[in-house]
């Protein structure tokens, strides 16, 4: 007996691996070859390509496609039919099976609803892209983007709250969880009171402040 769930509209190609507790809903589609984490639930209508490596704990929203050339950390969000792709110029007429581009999404990264990803690019840590943004670049650990095509907008916690000013010492804090950060160089933002690959402390797992109160 599986130590998984599969909705019965939903299909799973064998071999493949999917990990203890995790949820396939409706019409969804897991091809053979891929590898699914613990704890991940995929929502209505979410289709998994062979080779495509997942962590644990991700939450793929309604509507989205992982495709070949795509690995997925643990604790990454995909927000509903958010678009992920693997060939920079597709052509129907040429086969580029041999040629598919990697794309990364690292640990605890949000991708928002109706985003593309253009393949080959590195979503970092706690990244945060907004809805409906094209990110044709790499995106740094703790990194908002929007727009198209997408641009820095700002910091942002591994709550996923906007850091605003720093201190005298170029500290910022997380208006929710307390937590500091700092940007150690040009570019790179490192939490100072727990590290990147730790769990959340029990505590600080449960949102209880909606989004507009950090404004």
């Amino acid at each position: 007996m599986n130590d998984y769930f599969v909705h019965e509209s939903a299909y799973v190609d064998e071999p493949c691996e999917i990990g203890e507790g995790t949820k396939i809903w409706h019409f969804s589609h897991v091809l053979k070859d891929s590898k699914i984490g613990k704890k991940c639930i995929l929502g209505q209508n979410v289709n998994i390509a062979g080779g495509v490596v997942i962590g644990d704990n991700v939450k793929i929203q309604n509507n989205v496609s992982v495709y070949t050339g795509t690995t997925i950390e643990d604790d990454v969000f995909l927000g509903p039919s958010c678009v992920l792709t693997n060939v920079t110029n597709p052509r129907s007429q040429i086969n580029r099976h041999s040629l598919y581009e990697k794309t990364v999404i690292k640990r605890g990264a949000s991708i928002g609803a109706n985003a593309t990803i253009v393949c080959g690019v590195t979503i970092g840590r706690y990244a945060f892209v907004g809805a409906g943004a094209v990110v044709t670049r790499d995106v740094p650990d703790y990194g908002m983007v929007i727009g198209n095509p997408a641009r820095f907008k700002c910091w942002v916690s591994r709550h996923g709250v906007p850091l605003k000013e720093k201190d005298k010492d170029g500290i910022m804090v997380c208006p929710e969880s307390g937590f500091k950060y700092k940007e150690i160089e040009e570019g790179v933002l490192k939490c100072l009171d727990l590290d990147e690959e730790a769990p959340l402390p029990e505590s600080l797992s449960v949102g209880d402040k909606l989004y507009d109160s950090f404004k």
